[in-house]
């Protein structure tokens, strides 16, 4: 072959690969141990079969001072509600990009927080570590001047606060580890007082944290918990007795125990309005397994129980409240560094969005927004990790109205899909776990459904596709072949799983020279074309399909 011949031949070579560069920004580097296979999901679209609020993100700001520490690591520095930097722009910027983000201040010292308002005759001090106390610290204290200055960053922001309250006061801790006696309210009162006097803005106050069932530290039974929180709510109506809407009541904030929860909601009837639970089902975050655990889809399925559980419980009683996830952080404390913080959290933490709002979850709310391991945000540049892109996509394109959705062809595939949100058609997200496999994905429409029961089941339980008699490919509209789909690629940098940078469609997701949070913008693709899911990779797809279920 001459010099000419091999100079065309690479020239063409070069041209390929430039264009599938350009065209698939799912696969970023070439390896030929990768296969192809195919996959179909399959999407109900003749009704939805659970709701989530509009503001379904939401994340946490914790209490922990410098000195908490895990496995030998203080990942917490300066972000606490206490000490955070609330002029960082960068903190401004990515709670304003959500408009609205609903933020929960609360967690473990929660229940050792003195308010000091005029009517508190407690020393005001900051928590010390002090190992023979419970939780390791002595009680801690929120100035008032502290709460002014967060209250002015919540309303620059546009955040949607829910208060985590002290729910230990007046009780004293017997020898078994229980709680014993009714909760004192009388500082929470004086502080919510303040806050009304102060015209400052609650979405919800929560009673309490982990102090349900079994407990952690502390234990209170159901029917003294549920007394207290009827308590809480008839303060609140009180004080807000001339201000329309109130805050919602939310209870009990802790982890999900069947009896212990269906006495609670018996118990107190309508005066809770949503029943908040928490989620650490990757185990503890010295355990080195969390990444395995995370790549396992049947480890994954292992939280449909308390979900499901929950969601029947809450069907089977009198009560309206709704099921939120009040806290959520994967690896509990503080979650592990170099997993929590890195690209292969969104794998978990987005199959954690999809499987709760399958199962009826109005709200859930990520620990933490910065702090730990599992911030959002970094503890120290406040720069955004991976999981802060992953919640703002799912914030933008996913809506409300959850759709029934069997994927087949793999078990590595986890498929969920939405009404679109403020827009016309449906979002779909697949979370491929395989790193060797590239999934060509083709959407299909159940004609005929089962039922949502089955549905769901299937869906969960073993990822097979739950087939009708009728089913049908999506037919598009006149034209199809010059329609586009929008498709959003979320890659780990140089296919690093533990990277703290997102590939978004290939570019990675950086804050401008202001702090500013950057676009998310989509690759247009043809809709007759199936759906590229590259090898350990997240793609966010909005289909441009009319279903009865999202008119």
């Amino acid at each position: 072959m001459g010099f000419q011949s091999l100079l065309k031949g690479y020239y063409f070579l070069l041209f390929i690969f430039s264009y599938v560069t350009s065209q698939s920004t799912a696969v970023t580097l070439v390896d030929k141990n990768i296969s192809t296979i195919e996959g179909s999901v399959f999407i109900d679209g003749k009704s939805s079969i659970a709701k989530t609020d509009e503001d379904f993100i939401c994340a946490t700001l914790d209490w922990w001072p410098p000195e908490k520490c895990d496995y030998g690591r203080c990942s917490w520095d300066h972000s606490s509600l206490i000490n955070l930097d609330l002029d960082n722009n960068i903190l401004l910027n990515a709670v304003k990009a959500f408009s609205p983000l609903k933020l929960r201040l609360g967690g473990t010292l929660q229940d050792k927080v003195i308010y000091d308002t005029d009517e508190n005759h407690e020393p005001c001090n900051q928590f010390v570590k002090n190992t023979t106390e419970m939780f390791s610290f002595t009680k801690g204290c929120l100035h008032m001047d502290r709460w002014d200055e967060l209250n002015a960053f919540f309303k620059k922001s546009g955040a949607r606060i829910i208060f985590g309250l002290n729910a230990l006061t007046g009780r004293s801790i017997q020898s078994d580890g229980s709680a014993a006696g009714n909760w004192n309210y009388s500082n929470a009162k004086s502080f919510i007082s303040y806050t009304v006097k102060k015209n400052y803005s609650i979405y919800a106050w929560e009673l309490g944290n982990e102090l349900c069932g079994s407990g952690v530290g502390t234990r209170v039974a159901a029917d003294q918990y549920a007394l207290d929180t009827i308590s809480l709510h008839d303060v609140v109506q009180n004080i807000y007795s001339d201000i329309e809407p109130k805050p919602l009541i939310l209870s009990p904030g802790g982890f999900f125990e069947e009896n212990w929860f269906k006495e609670f909601i018996n118990r107190t009837g309508d005066n809770v309005d949503a029943l908040t639970h928490h989620i650490y089902n990757l185990g503890p975050g010295s355990d080195p397994r969390v990444l395995e655990k995370i790549l396992d889809p049947s480890y994954l399925d292992n939280a449909i129980d308390s979900f499901s559980k929950l969601e029947s419980t809450l069907k089977s009683s009198a009560t309206s409240a709704t099921a939120w996830v009040g806290e959520s952080g994967g690896a509990y404390n503080s979650g592990r560094n170099g997993v929590s913080n890195a690209f292969v959290y969104s794998f978990w933490y987005l199959d954690q969005l999809g499987m709760s709002a399958v199962y009826d979850t109005k709200t859930y709310c990520r620990q933490t927004l910065i702090g730990g391991n599992y911030g959002l945000l970094d503890t120290t540049t406040f720069v955004p990790n991976p999981d802060y892109y992953s919640a703002l996509l799912w914030h933008k394109l996913m809506g409300t109205k959850v759709l029934s959705t069997n994927f087949s062809g793999t078990k590595k595939i986890r498929a969920y899909a939405h009404c679109a949100k403020e827009s016309t058609g449906i979002t779909l997200l697949l979370i491929n776990l395989d790193k060797n496999t590239t999934v060509q994905v083709q959407v299909t429409l159940n004609n005929k459904g089962a039922s949502h029961h089955n549905h769901r089941h299937h869906k969960h339980r073993s990822f097979i596709s739950h087939r009708s008699n009728k089913t049908r490919v999506i037919q598009l509209p006149e034209g199809a072949a010059a329609s586009t789909r929008d498709e959003y690629h979320l890659t780990a940098k140089d296919g690093d799983l533990q990277s703290r940078r997102m590939l978004l469609n290939g570019k990675i997701l950086n804050l401008n020279s202001d702090g500013d949070i950057p676009t998310l913008d989509p690759m247009h693709v043809n809709s007759s074309e199936p759906i590229t899911v590259a090898p350990f990779s997240i793609v966010f797809v909005h289909l441009p399909y009319l279903l009865p279920a999202c008119k």
